[in-house]
């Protein structure tokens, strides 16, 4: 006799994805990070499985974003940047994750950053609540949700311009944040999902509880500011010059947010804030895995813990991300699931976040995995994992086109500016200071030959190719600019009332 619809829909997992924004690999205390206070990602670490060789494939905010969304690539996405005319993933990719889960009969919602273009993108969530890093105008800041909670908590709070911490010349300045502990979106959000997570509903819930912290700027409140001494951080991870400007992009990136002079000491300052700021998290974390641990489904609630992507805090001279050094690309990635997936385990597989679409539907007993692996079979050993991951960045036939090939323990990287390439042993040489492109002809051959059957295969990243030769143009400096990050209205310096 088959069980009936209700009983069916009880045994599904709740499915719950946390989301951080620029949080490198190296963060958790559980998997050897130090100095860390991490003891809820702990918690998951020892949960469930961590996902060692995981990775944002195009590592930036909008991308990442899209891939996760759609479990699709940004050949099919159509998002190589942040910064380039909107594409229209639904039409290229299919429903949203969320339309998909909702569908699958869950209840949906989603909580905080989700950095879509247009803004407010419906992308399928029944509650759908925002706390983003910037808004263009004063009406959509006024509107967002932690924003109008915390106005409506805290009136002599009304006067600030930037509720994250104070951008643009600021943005790699250690900072504070104006507000208590218990006033910042972080807090917000917790409160926010333990309310969805104990809601009562016959249906299981899919969550997504996306957090903006720790992208700069580095402002933790009291007393995250001052958990970690900066004497004791570790300086950046500095390789041959050569090396480490090899992608000129990333010398764009730091001028553009006044990063392109930042001393040891700054960023040992930067370091120990980044810290705190992932302590507060994790903290907020917490709030939310003891909602879910009092709850009857504890057991059978599917959890995975991720960021979009890295960030470089100085190593190889740069900051920001956009970049296929580890500390950019490379991510944290833990998936639990008491009732199928072992405790306290480690996965060595190549993992990319477009393999979260298909351990969703997977789970839900839907599996649509579009572009990813399947990542749930992978974790169960029913299945092997994939042999090699690309990754891209920049529109394809133009000099910022870039891209990586991961396999076992290499990764090959090509740059169109220049035509420059290397490779590096990231088991071996996990500082990725030495080059083994020449010593190695054999594994840059293949891994380059990997690449161009990549490009070949979709129509949006052909223009990387003529013919089966990978395009490259005359190496030329990317031209200087700053990146103006301003809030509600003001869009650069000297406007706005001058006091008297």
């Amino acid at each position: 006799m088959s069980s009936s619809p209700a009983a069916a829909a009880s045994s599904r997992p709740n499915i719950l994805f946390l989301m951080t924004d620029q949080q490198r690999f190296d963060t958790i205390a559980a998997l050897g990070a130090a100095p860390a206070l991490t003891p809820n990602l702990d918690r998951l670490v020892r949960r469930g499985v961590a996902c060692t060789q995981a990775y944002s494939t195009c590592p930036v905010c909008v991308p990442a974003r899209y891939t996760l969304m759609t479990g699709c690539e940004p050949s099919r996405t159509g998002w190589f940047s942040n910064w380039q005319e909107p594409a229209k993933p639904r039409e290229t990719c299919g429903a949203y994750l969320a339309e998909t889960m909702q569908a699958a009969g869950y209840r949906t919602w989603g909580l905080g950053k989700f950095h879509t273009e247009p803004r407010t993108e419906p992308l399928g969530f029944e509650t759908q609540e925002y706390s983003e890093e910037l808004w263009p105008t004063e009406e959509e800041f006024l509107a967002d949700d932690y924003v109008k909670w915390l106005r409506d908590r805290a009136p002599d709070l009304h006067h600030l311009e930037q509720v994250h911490g104070e951008r643009t010349e600021m943005y790699y300045v250690p900072q504070l944040r104006p507000q208590p502990k218990e006033l910042c979106a972080e807090a917000w959000l917790a409160g926010r999902a333990q309310e969805e997570v104990r809601r009562p509903d016959p249906r299981p819930y899919f969550g997504f509880v996306s957090f903006v912290q720790p992208h700069p700027p580095i402002a933790p409140p009291i007393p995250y500011n001052r958990l970690f001494d900066p004497d004791h951080m570790p300086a950046p991870a500095l390789g041959d010059p050569g090396l480490d400007t090899m992608d000129d992009y990333l010398g764009w990136m730091n001028h553009a947010v006044w990063a392109e002079d930042v001393s040891v000491g700054r960023a040992k300052l930067l370091r120990a804030r980044y810290a705190g700021s992932i302590a507060f998290i994790d903290a907020c974390i917490g709030r939310i895995l003891d909602a879910v641990e009092e709850g009857p489904e504890a057991d059978n609630t599917l959890i995975c813990f991720f960021s979009d992507h890295g960030d470089h805090l100085g190593d190889h001279r740069a900051w920001q991300k956009e970049s296929f050094f580890e500390a950019s690309c490379r991510i944290p990635l833990l998936v639990s699931w008491p009732r199928r997936l072992p405790a306290d385990a480690r996965s060595a597989a190549l993992v990319a976040l477009t393999d979260l679409f298909g351990l969703a539907t997977s789970a839900a007993g839907r599996s649509e995995l579009r572009q990813g692996q399947d990542l749930l079979a992978v974790l169960e050993r029913r299945v092997p994992a994939r042999s090699h991951l690309l990754g891209v960045f920049g529109t394809p036939g133009t000099p910022n086109f870039k891209a990586m090939v991961r396999e076992g323990d290499w990764k090959y990287l090509w740059l169109c500016n220049g035509g420059r390439e290397a490779l590096f042993n990231v088991a071996g040489n996990p500082e990725e200071n030495e080059c083994f492109a020449a010593r190695e002809p054999a594994v840059t051959a293949r891994l380059k030959a990997a690449l161009v059957a990549s490009l070949q295969a979709e129509s949006a990243t052909q223009p990387a190719l003529s013919g089966t030769t990978l395009v490259a143009f005359p190496f030329a400096p990317f031209p200087r600019v700053r990146i103006r990050q301003f809030a509600r209205g003001v869009t650069d310096f000297g406007q706005g009332p001058v006091p008297r």
